[in-house]
């Protein structure tokens, strides 16, 4: 805004005031102020460029690197988080790969194997066939702010180690792996991503990984997403000791159905929504717990159930074959059933 001066008017005979400034002060500094400002920002995204991206490295799979033309089906990103060679990116990226192979920013090549996949976080551990690699540290995207800045790493396009910059423009939002699941908690920000870009970190200013970028909206802009650090965190370990993460399974089909207003009041319910049955496998916990087609689900272990996400949630974390209750509306009951999730089939690690 630029300077106004006003001149206020004394009667005869008393003396002129000063003009009174509206509108900002005026300060010699102001320039330079705001060039220290952007030098700052820029040596922050430097810092962390330098320190994060020898750890990022491209991801290429497909049937023979070596061999004819047209053969490499698939690229991504991917961020070292150990030094002897473990690799997070995204399960879409490799998710089908005959043959991986990883580029380091320096230009090496690195044979990598599939370690484990979880197609419910679209998350991915591979491990490279070497050791004292760089690596990136997690930071606790559990104590994000909105607006702060965000910086991705990755390749986009075959572009190798680009750069982008933006700020974290939701938190909490959730996304729907490819399986069909609900992740949770996923960061919404503004560094522009484009193909190529999956699996690669987004990074704070102190260079710590706080997300794996994901997806993109098409055709909208400054909209992308990222699995937070803390969901890549938990998982990670399982999938280096297991291949895969467990979780329970009922064997029901089910879904959200709102509850008659007569039902909630007569049975002093909380919830105005339920899970509705709609199959059930004969020889699945379910099964044999005794669940019916049109059983409606209303909780499970107190914990109030709206929708088939609450079932997956509560699954995720509950100890496989520890047993657990189920309360459901049957006809106008209520109905309080034992069952005993058992682990669900995973799907096979290849590579």
């Amino acid at each position: 805004m630029d300077k106004i001066e006003y001149k206020l008017f004394q009667p005869v005979g008393g003396s002129s005031p000063a003009p009174v400034t509206i509108g900002p002060a005026a300060s010699p500094d102001t320039g330079e102020s705001d060039a220290d400002l952007l030098d700052a920002y820029s040596r922050a995204v430097i810092r962390v460029v330098e320190s994060v991206g020898p750890a990022v490295v491209s991801v290429v799979v497909g049937k023979n690197f070596q061999g004819r033309r047209g053969e490499q089906i698939g690229a991504g990103s991917g961020v070292i988080v150990a030094p002897d060679g473990y690799i997070v990116t995204n399960n879409h990226v490799v998710q089908g790969a005959g043959r991986i192979e990883v580029r380091m920013a320096d230009g090496t090549a690195l044979s990598a194997r599939l370690a484990g996949a979880d197609p419910a976080t679209d998350l991915a551990v591979l491990r490279a066939d070497a050791g004292g690699l760089p690596c990136a540290p997690f930071g606790d995207s559990g104590a994000l702010s909105v607006g702060q800045l965000a910086i991705a790493i990755g390749n986009p396009l075959g572009f190798d180690s680009t750069v982008s910059t933006g700020v974290l423009s939701a938190l909490g939002r959730a996304l729907r792996s490819r399986d069909g699941r609900l992740i949770e908690n996923v960061i919404q920000h503004t560094a522009p991503l484009n193909p190529g870009n999956s699996g690669g970190p987004l990074v704070d200013s102190r260079g710590r990984v706080i997300g794996i970028n994901t997806a993109i909206i098409p055709m909208a802009q400054s909209i992308c997403f990222s699995i937070p650090s803390n969901t890549a965190a938990w998982v990670l370990p399982q999938l280096v000791a297991d291949g895969r993460v467990r979780r329970g399974y009922l064997g029901i089909a089910g879904q959200s159905r709102p509850l008659e207003r007569s039902l909630v009041l007569a049975l002093g319910l909380t919830g105005s929504q339920a899970v509705e049955v709609v199959s059930v496998s004969r020889t699945s916990p379910a099964g044999r717990a005794g669940l019916r087609s049109g059983d409606l689900i209303i909780a499970i272990n107190e914990t109030t159930v709206g929708c088939v996400d609450d079932l997956h949630r509560f699954l995720a974390t509950w100890p496989i074959a520890e047993p657990a209750t189920l309360t459901l509306i049957r006809g106008r009951q209520r109905i309080r059933l034992p069952i005993i999730p058992v682990e669900a089939v995973a799907c096979p690690v290849t590579g």
